[in-house]
């Protein structure tokens, strides 16, 4: 088996002519130098140098034979590790970013703008889907980071930082201007129709898990597979609607909507960041990892 270690011995031996100056030069001392060289010459069965005055020279009949092949490998060896170190400190390849559409529009958009602007050889691959359908993309290796609506557990991914809060809150239009100014208990909240989020998103279940916590059961009238679509409805005066008031800003502050002040308010959520366990991450998805820190 070849031994590069003694291969790099010889080699700088060459390069520098001299026993002492290679030891300095690999930081080892002057006899492992010489013991290095020893142990070669004796697995090829050839003299590799000639020991002269003025230092070591290439033997005729064996050092000059592999010095040049010893050579190629060497560079070769050097431009793989010069790679690596590349990769690790160079924002290169795919991010593969797993969010649903709200949280891209809301909580993302802008950070992935500054990113493709620091690093445009990175190309980023955007896969929408609700949290919990996210979470398992990630663990089946379907994309390298997530952003989902917190709370979440689960113990096969790794949760970082919370990276933007959502305030829940019932909103409502013209139609239902009676509501607005005052304060309206939770449960009086079913004489009115209602807009909520479909049942197998985390938003849904945060606030179902809330209500029951006060004894109160809210059912929608309407159900809706995704905000934009609860905010055209809430707007044509189809109900109150429970939404981020994160994702309403527009309307709210353009009359479109307002919201409905309730007793007791919504508990504030989060949109986090995960990963998957066990897998290192690329300087690139450190690099887009550091934006939200």
């Amino acid at each position: 088996m070849v031994n590069l270690e003694l291969y790099k011995v010889f080699y700088t031996v060459a390069k520098c002519g001299s026993l002492t100056k290679a030891a300095q030069e690999l930081y080892i001392s002057q006899p492992a130098v010489s013991q290095s060289i020893k142990q070669l010459e004796g697995q090829l069965g050839v003299s590799l140098f000639n020991r002269t005055h003025s230092g070591m020279q290439l033997s005729a009949t064996g050092g000059k034979l592999i010095f040049k092949n010893v050579e190629k490998a060497m560079i070769a060896l050097e431009n793989a590790e010069t790679s690596i170190a590349e990769l690790k400190s160079t924002a290169t390849g795919t991010i593969r970013i797993g969010a649903t559409d709200s949280i891209f529009s809301h909580v993302l958009a802008d950070k992935i703008a500054l990113f493709n602007v620091k690093y445009p050889s990175v190309r980023l691959e955007l896969i929408s889907s609700t949290s919990p359908d996210t979470i398992n993309k990630l663990k089946e290796g379907g994309c390298d980071i997530a952003f989902v609506n917190l709370p979440v557990e689960d113990k096969d991914v790794k949760f970082l930082d919370t990276v933007s809060h959502l305030n829940d809150v019932f909103v409502a239009g013209k139609k239902y201007a009676s509501l607005n100014g005052k304060v309206i208990p939770l449960n009086r909240l079913q004489e009115y129709p209602l807009l909520m989020i479909e049942e197998n998103t985390v938003a849904r279940r945060s606030l179902t898990t809330f209500l029951q916590t006060l004894g109160i059961g809210l059912c929608p009238d309407i159900e809706v597979a995704n905000w934009d679509l609860m905010l055209k409805l809430a707007v044509k005066g189809m109900g109150v609607g429970c939404i981020p008031r994160e994702y309403c800003e527009k309307e709210l502050a353009c009359g479109d909507l307002f919201e409905v002040v309730t007793s007791p308010a919504l508990p504030v959520r989060g949109v986090g960041i995960a990963l998957p366990k066990n897998v290192s991450a690329s300087f690139a998805l450190k690099q887009f990892i550091a934006l939200f820190k």
